[in-house]
């Protein structure tokens, strides 16, 4: 995380400006519905939003990017639509991973790598991370083919196993998170979901446990630098307690 000596790019103190920012995707159907095209539409026109949003949070100094792209629930979706996002995110990493190495953003995915995922994706997916294992200006993780209680499912069971063989001991807060995803990943600061919808769908449970949430009604292929900065500020007028407390009697000037 940013020290608090630091200071971001646009010049505020880093200690306002959110080590790990989390995003919930959400409106590229409604957003191309609402121009009476067809949703792969809307997925499209989000690739853009994402990159403007990677450059607006290596602006700000945010030194983690974790951005919600397909969920365990997603394969629901019509077939027509899975395949789309499936090669579409294979194309996005083939043409796009280039940009994200002149910036110093390593990759990162999340999620479960196993079918039905395609071979290839995981194959392009693991070349990508190892492509960008030397950036270190901002880590972009991608939670694909991700839902958070199956993270969790998967760690407890690693957990269990690990206890089974007797490399594990005891089993508590520390273990399981190490068994988690990617046990690099600091917990989430701001959490922003795009679109106005109010929930956070199965994402980042336990990470996020303690994360500042910011609703926006801007739909995701929308989103672009500047809303970004005004979710930060709206952070950054919060007071995050982490469950403590503390009285802070009115002054007479605030009764005045």
């Amino acid at each position: 995380m940013v020290g608090t000596a630091a200071r971001s790019r646009r010049g505020g103190p880093a200690g306002r400006v959110p080590g790990h920012v989390a995003i919930i995707m959400d409106g590229n159907g409604r957003w191309a519905n609402a121009r009476g095209l067809r949703r792969n539409a809307g997925h499209e026109a989000g690739e853009e939003a994402l990159f403007r949003t990677v450059e607006g949070a290596l602006e700000l100094g945010v030194r983690d990017l974790t951005v919600y792209a397909f969920s365990t629930e997603n394969w629901r979706r019509s077939p027509e639509e899975v395949r789309f996002l499936l090669e579409f995110n294979r194309s996005l990493l083939l043409r796009r991973v280039d940009e994200l190495i002149d910036r110093d953003v390593r990759v990162r995915f999340i999620g479960r790598r196993a079918r039905p995922v395609p071979g290839r994706l995981i194959a392009l997916m693991e070349r990508t991370e190892e492509r960008t294992a030397h950036c270190s200006r901002m880590t972009l993780r991608i939670a694909f083919n991700y839902g958070s209680r199956a993270e969790l499912v998967d760690a407890a069971r690693r957990a269990a196993e690990d206890v089974a063989s007797g490399a594990l001991r005891r089993v508590d807060a520390r273990s399981l998170a190490a068994r988690l995803d990617d046990p690099a990943m600091p917990d989430v600061d701001l959490l922003i979901r795009t679109s106005g919808e109010q929930r956070v769908s199965n994402f980042l449970l336990w990470q996020a446990a303690y994360a500042e949430l910011v609703f926006t009604d801007v739909l995701w292929p929308d989103f672009d630098e500047a809303e970004l900065a005004r979710c930060v500020a709206q952070y950054a007028d919060r007071d995050r307690r982490f469950g403590g407390a503390q009285d802070r009697p009115a002054s007479v000037e605030d009764d005045a």
